[in-house]
């Protein structure tokens, strides 16, 4: 019988193939990056464009993420409904995403149906007509999500966090959706203009995944999106945000609440960075994985919280570090100061070299988790397009993480976790909180709302 009070060694990494990747371009310039994944019928296709929140004007945040949600009310041929029962009919359905860098409209169908799905997906994109009613209907509720997020203490936190971290003049100042002053001003004229002008624009690119050939690719996309000029998507819209000053605390007041949402937050590195794959390395042992140091140190030996997570949000220009919990209000400060000793510790010496070989095992081991169906694939394969990354990018991923070593993650931890100079946001009674976070004397702290 096998002795149940110890743990199983892990086994070796087993080896992971992905498909070739191709890039074809079509006659106007358009690139189309491909994957061959037989053995199921499927197709994923996704259009990426540069219509992302960090090219919307002042006074005008959240443009981008209206148009994309308002982008398949109906088009010069078809109102919404008749698209929808058109998409119904192929067992399909367009899906629409926006972020800070780009928007990507995609779908997934049967093979068979590729080409007329594909049609589908040209006409909303190239001929939207944004009727005034879908418009409307669409800012309403993206007013309404604005509004809820303020009412809900984690999503505000993040946000506080955010505006604490950037300058007023960032793009990432302010939430991806814009504030409830700005997409109120917005209308049904100003979204069809700036679909004129972002779905148009020279950078663009499209993935297609799935039991299709090398031959159908180029042939498709160029029926479909042969007269679009496109090029590479492009880069540094966004200024840079210069180091933190000294740590603040700010305690954003909410009258008897029970619990604390905890951010502790300093700017990130882009997509791209050369301490990328180092650092997530090293975030896995800080507080990407639940056997994390803040996971062990804040649940497990404390009982502060159900969870604690950090991460490096990385995005074309610039990103974003974190860590962020939630935790009763009794021990809102204890829980703070465990966190910051604990990001001290880390950045004073780092991971420890069995720490480096487990995250670097557990990130080698579950990367094929995200590469299973043709949707994720085809995912992946648009952060090619969107941060101007090489073909070969996700199937070198495992061999640079698993050649991370402990010097490595440690010189990036230097370079990049800075806790004295950390932005801290706290969402709860500051009546209850405000005094002992105070006496931790860990910077100086303001209270808004009470």
């Amino acid at each position: 019988m096998p002795d149940r009070s110890l743990r199983p060694p892990a086994g070796a990494v087993r080896p992971f193939q992905l498909p070739e990747v191709r890039s074809v371009r079509t006659s106007e310039g358009l690139e189309i990056r491909s994957m061959a994944r037989g053995g199921v019928p499927l197709v994923s296709v996704a259009l990426v464009v540069e219509a992302g929140e960090v090219r919307c004007a002042p006074g005008e945040e959240g443009i981008a993420v209206l148009t994309g949600d308002a982008l398949q009310g109906g088009t010069l041929r078809r109102t919404g409904a008749e698209l929808a029962e058109a998409l119904e009919g192929y067992g399909s359905g367009i899906r629409v995403s926006t972020g800070w860098d780009a928007s990507t409209v995609g779908f997934t169908c049967l093979a068979d149906r590729l080409e007329a799905v594909l049609a589908l997906l040209a006409e909303v994109v190239r001929e939207p007509s944004f009727p005034a009613p879908e418009v409307e209907r669409m800012r309403s509720q993206r007013l309404a999500a604005i509004r809820q997020r303020k009412m809900d203490p984690a999503g505000l936190a993040d946000d506080e966090l955010d505006s604490d971290v950037f300058p007023p003049t960032h793009p990432f100042h302010r939430p991806l959706g814009g504030t409830e002053t700005s997409v109120a001003a917005l209308g049904r004229d100003r979204v069809a203009a700036f679909a004129g002008e972002a779905y148009s624009r020279v950078g663009a690119g499209a993935v297609m995944v799935g039991d299709l050939s090398p031959d159908q690719v180029l042939d498709l996309a160029s029926r479909h999106f042969g007269s679009w000029p496109a090029g590479a998507m492009g880069g540094g819209a966004v200024p840079e945000t210069p180091s933190g000053g000294g740590r603040a605390v700010r305690i954003v007041h909410r009258p008897g609440a029970v619990q604390s949402e905890l951010r502790l937050g300093e700017p990130g590195p882009p997509r791209g960075h050369p301490d990328e794959i180092p650092l997530r390395v090293a975030n896995a042992v800080l507080g990407g994985a639940f056997t994390s140091r803040l996971n062990m140190n804040l649940r497990e030996k404390h009982g502060f919280t159900y969870g604690v997570r950090s991460a490096f949000e990385a995005r074309r220009d610039g990103g974003l570090f974190s860590v962020g919990t939630s935790v009763q209000t009794e021990v809102t400060a204890p829980a703070l100061a465990e966190a910051l000793a604990e990001l001290e510790r880390f950045a004073a010496s780092g991971p420890e070299p069995d720490e480096v070989a487990k995250a670097r095992d557990y990130l080698a081991g579950v990367f094929p988790l995200r590469m299973e169906t043709t949707a994720q694939l085809a995912a992946r394969l648009t952060e090619l397009i969107i941060y101007r990354l090489p073909n070969d990018h996700h199937h070198r991923y495992r061999d640079r993480v698993r050649a991370v070593d402990v010097e490595t993650a440690r010189a990036a931890v230097a370079r990049h976790v800075h806790p004295e100079r950390m932005s801290v946001v706290i969402v709860g009674d500051a009546d209850r909180v405000a005094g002992p976070v105070e006496s931790l004397g860990v910077g100086p702290v303001s209270i808004e709302g009470r």
